[in-house]
């Protein structure tokens, strides 16, 4: 691991990019004034690890966490904010057990968990109990949609319920079909419908990576920030830098492109080519940082 680190930094050519506003400026220079007091937060579907059809298969990116366990000994945290539960994440990350990843945490479910690689240790609340009848119900829902549910498919996530339809014959057709019915059923049991890349996840409301990101950085009472998505879900996480900024804490928004989703590149100060971009990114900060 140590010489796949090394190469990761000695041979990353690629200059860190210029953020495009002027608040995005501040964040990075920040960042690279005083890294030992910065968060390094990342989304990881879709911007640590490609987005594939089964996200049973989804797996980091093969330089991810070279470029991470680099990076990690220079800053005071990199959390991987998350809807997957935190040991899921974990496994298909590859975070367990790295040399340099002692700093390194997983909020899974949006927070409601957390992993962290110091010590291996998961703490998690009870599950809201509408996630259960979510889970009873979901079954029958998706049979009275007839051809609009088929090739959906269910992932149970813990905490929460996701209906992914990207294996659909016509993935935003089912996406879009489904959006209403999931909508009233996650209602009726007090939970919420978050839209994400052709899935749409039932949950609890309370939950997001906003949340999460503000709580985080306060509790290590950083200097400052950088976060890291793709997806519908990580706006709210924008957001919270967004406030973290009027607070004070200056704050880098990276996007990790595709042609899915396209709300995030226009709120972020620097746009990066999706996982593989974003590990630059990251080896990139890592090799200015030695």
């Amino acid at each position: 691991m140590g010489s796949h680190q090394d190469s990761t930094r000695d041979d990353s050519p690629q200059p860190l990019p210029t953020p495009a506003t002027e608040a995005g400026r501040e964040g990075l220079d920040a960042l690279l004034a005083d890294p030992g007091r910065a968060v390094v937060a990342l989304d990881f579907d879709g911007t640590l690890a490609p987005i594939v059809p089964d996200p049973d298969r989804a797996r980091a990116h093969p330089d991810a966490v070279p470029a991470l366990a680099a990076l990690a000994p220079k800053v005071a945290s990199i959390a991987v904010i998350t809807g997957r539960p935190a040991e899921v994440a974990v496994h298909h990350g590859g975070f367990a057990d790295v040399p340099g990843l002692d700093r390194l945490v997983v909020l899974g479910h949006y927070g409601a968990e957390r992993w962290d690689a110091a010590t291996g240790t998961l703490t998690t609340p009870e599950p809201h109990p509408g996630v259960a009848a979510v889970r009873a119900e979901l079954p029958a829902l998706l049979e009275r949609s007839g051809p609009a549910a088929r090739g959906t498919w269910t992932e149970d996530k813990g905490h929460a319920v996701a209906v992914h339809t990207r294996r659909a014959p016509d993935p935003q057709a089912a996406f879009d079909a489904l959006r209403a019915p999931l909508t009233g059923l996650a209602s009726r049991h007090g939970l919420i419908v978050e839209p994400g890349r052709m899935v749409l996840e039932l949950r609890p409301p309370g939950m997001d990576k906003g949340a999460a990101l503000r709580s985080y950085v306060h509790s290590l009472d950083a200097a400052s920030v950088l976060f890291a998505g793709d997806d519908l879900g990580d706006l709210p996480a924008y957001a919270a830098v967004d406030v973290l900024r009027t607070e004070g804490t200056p704050g880098l928004l990276v996007c990790s492109g595709s042609d899915e989703v396209t709300e995030l590149r226009k709120r972020a100060d620097v746009e990066v080519p999706g996982p593989a971009g974003v590990v630059a990114l990251l080896a990139a900060l890592a090799h200015r940082l030695a």
